[in-house]
């Protein structure tokens, strides 16, 4: 799809890298390839950086001068906006809910909200979507364009569009069986699924598999009339709500094993969010000898909202001290007793 004549601001370092995994790829007996949309482009990166890029240029054509969007509390959107704006020179102002249960200093001030602060943004911690509203509401001004959450609007899915064709020139004639893409908001598979006639596995971080679907279906309806296309087939997607869990913000045990096996073996950082369910459901249900491409969405500050997890998980087939230290001194001439 021609997408010149839509106004774009440059805020990714695209292309991005498409990895090949051997070790991952040896451990699953499947060929992986991770396409790295968490790596290039400002504010540490990640999958928002694509929609941005569309949803702010319009703003600027109109004259914004403040950014209002939504989301969680460890929103990786938010983050992104803030560093899109604080690159563009506009005013953000990020309205969070308390979506997740779960509060504590990490949660609550590390991770993804103190890079919000960091880069600029006033943050306004709401406990309801009502109250957040209401926050939005008050904010707005004729200067004010207001972002929906994850930045999945019918221009933001034009990023991924862009994506889909960035991979497909990446692939060239090599075959890929599967994409593996985590499903929130429902704007990057959208625009996979428009770009790509691959099949995609949708894995779900928030809702059951058919909640999940109809907001796919939603948002690549919204694109289809910005691209003036005709609504889009989607047969192609396949939403996976197998690492779901308890909800949108919970991990399972299989995330945290799923984060594990990706940081052992390729030295690559996940989210307990968004890419630790996709990799979950990878991991189970990659067939052998498939070739599939995980798309890597970021989210790696989010990670350290979860401290206390992650420095219990992290540990977790770790040699004891008193082990490693009894190798090193026995290995070591003269290293100890």
């Amino acid at each position: 799809m021609d997408l010149s004549t839509f106004p774009r601001v440059p805020l990714g370092s695209w292309p991005t890298p498409l990895d090949t995994c051997p070790r991952l790829s040896a451990e699953l007996g499947a060929t992986v390839l991770v396409k790295r949309d968490d790596v290039g482009g400002i504010g540490l990166g990640g999958n928002k950086l694509r929609k941005l890029e569309f949803t702010l240029a319009a703003a600027l054509a109109e004259g914004a001068g403040k950014i209002v969007t939504f989301g969680g509390v460890q929103t990786n959107h938010g983050r992104l906006t803030a560093a899109s704006c604080a690159r563009l020179g506009l005013r953000c102002e990020l309205v969070l809910t308390r979506s997740v249960s779960r509060s504590g200093f990490a949660y609550d001030r590390s991770g993804n909200v103190a890079l919000d602060e960091l880069f600029g943004a006033t943050v306004y911690l709401c406990d309801t979507d009502e109250e957040a509203a209401e926050i939005a509401a008050a904010l707005a001004d004729d200067r004010t364009v207001t972002l929906p959450v994850g930045g999945s609007s019918g221009l933001g899915v034009l990023g991924y569009v862009s994506a889909a064709a960035e991979l497909a020139a990446q692939l060239g004639d090599r075959h890929v069986d599967r994409i593996f893409c985590a499903l929130g908001s429902g704007g990057t598979v959208a625009g996979l699924a428009l770009g790509t006639e691959t099949p995609i596995t949708a894995v779900t971080v928030s809702r059951e598999a058919d909640a999940a679907m109809a907001v796919v279906e939603q948002v690549a309806g919204l694109a289809a009339d910005v691209l003036k296309i005709d609504e889009p087939k989607l047969d192609h997607v396949t939403p996976d709500d197998s690492a779901l869990g308890e909800g949108y913000g919970v991990p399972t045990d299989e995330v945290w094993a799923a984060l594990r096996l990706f940081a052992r073996t390729e030295g690559i950082v996940l989210d307990p969010v968004y890419t630790g369910k996709a990799a979950a459901a990878l991991v189970a249900g990659v067939r052998p000898g498939e070739t599939v491409v995980f798309t890597h969405t970021g989210g790696t500050p989010g990670l350290f909202g979860y401290a206390p997890d992650l420095a219990a998980e992290a540990r977790i087939g770790a040699l004891p001290a008193e082990t490693w230290i009894h190798r090193l001194t026995h290995r070591i001439p003269g290293s100890g007793p």
